[in-house]
This record gives C-alpha cells, structure tokens and sequence, in this order.
C-alpha cells in the first residue's frame, strides 16, 4: 500500500480555503479517482511547537494499492485537479509518494 500526501507550505501570505477544499476539491479526487482510492484524510495544520506556526497549512493522504494504480487513475485527471488549486489556495501543493509500512 502507498501513501501519495499533498503538502501545502504554510506561510505569512498564505490563503487557504478549509471549507472549499474539504467540501469540493477532495469531493472531487474521490469521485474521479473512484475505487483506485482506497482511503483519503485530511490534516489541517495547527503547530510545529507550541511558539510555532505549523510548516504546512494542509495536508492530504491518499492511499493506493500501488504506484501504478494510483498513476493510471490519477494522470487523466491531474490537469482538472491542477486547474481547481486556484479556487481554494494561492500556493501549489508538494506530492509525496510514500510506502506505508504497518508496525
């Protein structure tokens, strides 16, 4: 199983619209990416210490069964997933594709 996070670098000019991207744009993903996504969480930054703003506004996981899963759903669509960032933010998303090990 991997992990394909989306992270977005938080900043002093950063805009991020929670409500949009939550019910939207992940709406969206999940109905696009259909049975190939077999799970989907959200994280809202809060702090990286207790005097700190988190690094990251957002983060969000998707998991696939695979590499190849998650490209053959995910490709077709990245361009209308790419074209809808302007609705909820003014900073571009850093992917990550991790493989999840269960301990």
């Amino acid at each position: 199983m991997i992990r394909v996070s989306v992270l977005y670098p938080n900043s002093d000019n950063v805009k991020f619209d929670v409500n949009y991207y939550k019910n939207n744009h992940l709406p969206m993903i999940s109905n696009a990416l259909g049975d190939t996504l077999k799970g989907l969480e959200l994280d809202l930054g809060l702090s990286s210490r207790s005097d700190q703003p988190a690094p990251y506004v957002a983060i969000a996981h998707l998991k696939f069964d695979d590499i190849a899963s998650f490209q053959s759903a995910f490709i077709p669509h990245a361009q209308s997933f790419a074209a809808d960032v302007i609705n909820y933010s003014n900073v571009k998303g850093e992917l990550q594709i991790s493989e999840i090990i269960e301990l």
